[in-house]
């Protein structure tokens, strides 16, 4: 049997402002800016030994995001083993995310990237989906 969390996508982390949050993490810590992406309030740093990206994010809360194939079928999956739903799948730019807590009360976001990933310009400003 696979197991059903394929690796850590992101480790999401709050910040007031986009421009604050990498005024620290990319600027004082030394994190490269991958993606930007204004219209969401979210950017994207690399972590130099891990594809795992650190999410800058105005509007989530801190969380790890779980990479799945289908983020439909893993909460499917997980509330049917005795899981809870807490967000029901929902599309996001690159592909879809839910919310399930596991039968301990810990929250997992699954995600997949079935629309592809960002493209982005030179200064990591997202411009697309490819």
């Amino acid at each position: 049997m696979t197991g059903l969390l394929r690796a850590v996508d992101a480790v999401t982390v709050r910040v007031p402002d986009l421009d604050g949050g990498l005024a620290f993490y990319r600027d004082a810590l030394g994190h490269e800016l991958i993606w930007r992406n204004d219209e969401i309030g979210q950017a994207g740093l690399r972590l130099p030994a891990s594809d795992t990206e650190i999410v800058l994010a105005t509007d989530l809360e801190y969380a790890p995001s779980w990479l799945v194939d289908s983020a439909d079928a893993a909460a499917e999956q997980i509330v049917d083993r005795g899981g809870r739903l807490v967000s029901a799948p929902f599309d996001i730019p690159v592909g879809r995310c839910a919310v399930v807590e596991d039968p301990f009360g810990n929250r997992l976001v699954v995600l997949d990237l079935s629309k592809g990933l960002y493209v982005t310009d030179d200064g990591g400003t997202v411009t697309g989906i490819e």
